[in-house]
């Protein structure tokens, strides 16, 4: 397998283009050409020889990824299934909001954190992506949006599609290293978001990092262990109460906070009583809330809450003081679930539903909130 200029860092394409015997700086010019300029073959970077572009074709690559399908929603979501090299199906997202325009982007081919409300968990891990890929994700998607939307660009970056981002740790940082070069992409490191569903050691590591600082997002989905566990294995290891621990510790910067992403499911999580918990658990907490109303998929035994229980959920947090928001669910006419898309193109027919799993509900009154 040639060696991949996407997965390449701005030093380690200067040192290949010194192993091929050329000058460091003609190895900046073809780190630039792809990773700040779009190149997708060696004929277009002009400012080389024909000789060298010659060579390079024959001694490395750019990109590895492919566009098999791209899904178009009303709401102007995006969503592509990618395949990779060894022909295994990964997604990404585009979701336009005014004048931006956030990516979701995946970080393995499948999951093994088993997240019981999730499409991607029913995949399993294949495999980790390697930076070039998680990087090559990005490309795609903005020479896209030149071709099909010329006027709109891609403004924020979310490691939130299929994996767990800090089981791959590695190539997490290597693909932030990449992403936010000032020569590259100059991605800001404020307008990405690493979400993770609690791998407490590697949170600490992440915390430790200095090249890299991107925004941190919890997915949190429940108030208290009792349900965490029931949908989140996760918590069987790092509990809610190590879990919390490391995020007060967690360095965050002036001006940013930490963000717990809380999917609602009917009769699982959404009751009053499961509001008044999670405001009293993030107190103190420089954080803010973000509500997901459930993506249905037939992989899962869940329903997404009515309106009125949502608005009902948002009113309590926001009463008690806990910084909140809807995310408005988008591309709904399409493969929307993280997952679904990749999940349906490897099972002909799809999954068959299975039964619906609520919480009894309980008749008393929420806990009184210090």
């Amino acid at each position: 397998m040639l060696p991949d200029i996407c997965a390449m860092t701005l030093e380690e394409a200067e040192a290949f283009a010194v192993a091929r015997g050329w000058s460091k700086f003609r190895g900046e010019q073809i780190w630039r050409w792809v990773h700040a300029s779009g190149a997708r073959a060696f004929d277009e970077m002009t400012n080389l020889s024909r000789d060298i572009r010659a060579e390079l074709a024959g001694v490395a690559s750019i990109g590895s990824l492919r566009i098999a399908e791209l899904q178009t929603s009303r709401d102007g979501t995006r969503k592509l299934r990618l395949v990779t090299r060894d022909d295994h199906s990964i997604e990404s997202v585009l979701i336009p909001d005014g004048d931006k325009t956030t990516q979701c982007i995946s970080s393995q081919v499948g999951c093994a954190v088993d997240c019981q409300f999730c499409a991607t968990a029913k995949l399993g891990l294949v495999r980790n992506l390697d930076a070039g890929e998680i990087v090559d994700q990005v490309y795609l998607a903005r020479k896209l949006l030149g071709e099909v939307e010329p006027d709109r660009r891609l403004t924020n970056l979310v490691y939130m599609g299929m994996g767990e981002p800090l089981h791959n740790y590695d190539q997490l940082i290597r693909s932030l290293q990449i992403l936010t070069n000032d020569k590259g992409a100059k991605l800001g490191q404020r307008r990405i978001t690493v979400s993770t569903s609690g791998l407490v050691p590697k949170l600490e590591k992440l915390g430790a990092e200095r090249s890299v600082r991107p925004n941190l997002a919890v997915s949190l989905n429940a108030p208290n262990d009792e349900i965490r566990d029931e949908i989140m294995p996760i918590n069987r290891k790092w509990n809610i109460a190590k879990l919390m621990a490391a995020l007060r510790a967690y360095p965050i910067e002036q001006r940013r906070r930490i963000t717990f992403e809380y999917v609602l499911l009917a009769g699982v999580n959404d009751s009053l009583r499961d509001a008044a918990q999670l405001a009293k658990l993030l107190r103190g907490v420089k954080c803010k809330v973000n509500l997901i109303p459930w993506n249905p998929h037939p992989e899962a035994p869940y329903q997404r809450p009515s309106d009125a229980v949502i608005e009902a959920f948002q009113m309590e947090c926001k009463r008690l003081g806990l910084p909140t928001y809807l995310r408005t669910p988008r591309g709904d006419d399409i493969d929307a679930a993280c997952g679904q898309l990749a999940n349906r193109s490897s099972h002909e027919g799809g999954a068959p539903l299975v039964p619906l799993r609520v919480r009894p509900k309980r008749d008393v009154p929420p806990p009184a909130v210090e």
